[in-house]
């Protein structure tokens, strides 16, 4: 089966064949952001509301632009100023914004679950824009577009994820994602930013970067989420780049046609040189800016069309 999901909340649940659906239509949808006229009509007359109780410029702009060209009314919730603040619960939020019927509903929240149990309490369609240390779905199928459209294919290829996994949701959406479509993982970091029991996810975790980089096709480099630290994780953030932040000596170790990503915002010189970032035969970190836009309109477009059929309305062709 396809992607016939109501809600798209995270990776774990799609099938492979589910992720290259999303990956397909996002294909379809680069050509579209590269025309001089964007515009597509697959969502028109639908409402889409932004929520995200945590900041955000990349993925809230994204998003924003993806439903704009699909010709949704797009609303942005100013959530730090909200209701929430004078005490309203979750619920009782996604019960006032079920009264006002949207079709579509992007959530990003600081508490794991969170964008799950809002979930379950509208009508609409939600999209986990990312709920604490659990997922960020739509992250991992940008980041599958890049690699898929880079190395030309999303299987066999050795992928290392390097820096703090414990507190990213993109490595955890990444792991599962990869794992999926049959990609060898590697994981990268000090043991103190390294879950416990991460290694029954099928992955390699590595210690050493250059044992770890060792003929890998793709490094993926993630963000040191201070703001979810309790507590001296890393001595500092100097020796945090001499041992795990990408350079061009260790990048040597990798694969020559190797590709860098990273999720942004970007920290130079703690986790990546600012060189290696903005080299253009091996970064494709501004790629990964274009395909967000891309999977978010393919990823929204899918979810509307699956809502349709549910309610037994004609579903009509998406033209492009």
């Amino acid at each position: 089966m396809g992607f016939t999901q109501k809600h798209l909340l995270g990776i774990e649940p799609l099938s492979p064949l589910a992720i290259s659906e999303i990956l397909d239509l996002a294909d379809s949808y680069v050509d579209l952001n590269r025309r001089a006229d964007k515009h597509s009509n697959a969502l028109a007359g639908l409402t889409q509301i932004n929520m995200f109780f945590e900041n955000s410029t990349r993925t809230q702009a994204s998003f924003e632009l993806a439903g704009k060209r699909l010709g949704a009314d797009v609303m942005n919730m100013a959530m730090q100023a909200s209701s929430v603040k004078k005490g309203e619960t979750l619920i009782d939020t996604a019960l006032t914004l079920n009264a006002m019927h949207p079709d579509l509903l992007v959530v990003r929240h600081p508490q794991s679950g969170a964008v799950d149990l809002l979930a379950q309490k509208v009508t609409c369609s939600v999209l986990n824009a990312g709920d604490g240390r659990h997922e960020h779905p739509t992250q991992a199928l940008l980041d599958a577009l890049t690699i898929r459209r880079a190395k030309g294919r999303l299987h066999r290829l050795s992928i290392a994820i390097c820096g703090d996994v414990a507190h990213s949701r993109v490595a955890r959406s990444n792991i599962l994602l990869l794992g999926k479509m049959e990609n060898r993982v590697r994981l990268i970091g000090p043991p103190t930013l390294m879950p416990t029991g991460i290694a029954d996810f099928g992955c390699e975790v590595f210690e050493d970067m250059q044992e770890g980089l060792q003929g890998a096709d793709v490094v993926m480099m993630l963000r040191l989420q201070k703001e979810r630290m309790d507590g001296g994780f890393i001595p500092s953030e100097r020796e945090y780049y001499h041992r795990y932040g990408l350079d061009a000596a260790k990048l040597t170790v990798a694969k020559e046609d190797a590709i860098v990503m990273h999720p942004g915002p970007m920290n130079r010189g703690v986790e990546i040189d600012g060189e290696i970032a903005d080299d253009i035969t091996r970064s494709v970190i501004q790629e990964q800016v274009e395909m967000g836009v891309a999977v978010r309109m393919a990823a929204m477009d899918l979810l509307a069309r699956n809502r349709r059929n549910r309610t037994g309305q004609d579903t009509g062709e998406v033209s492009l």
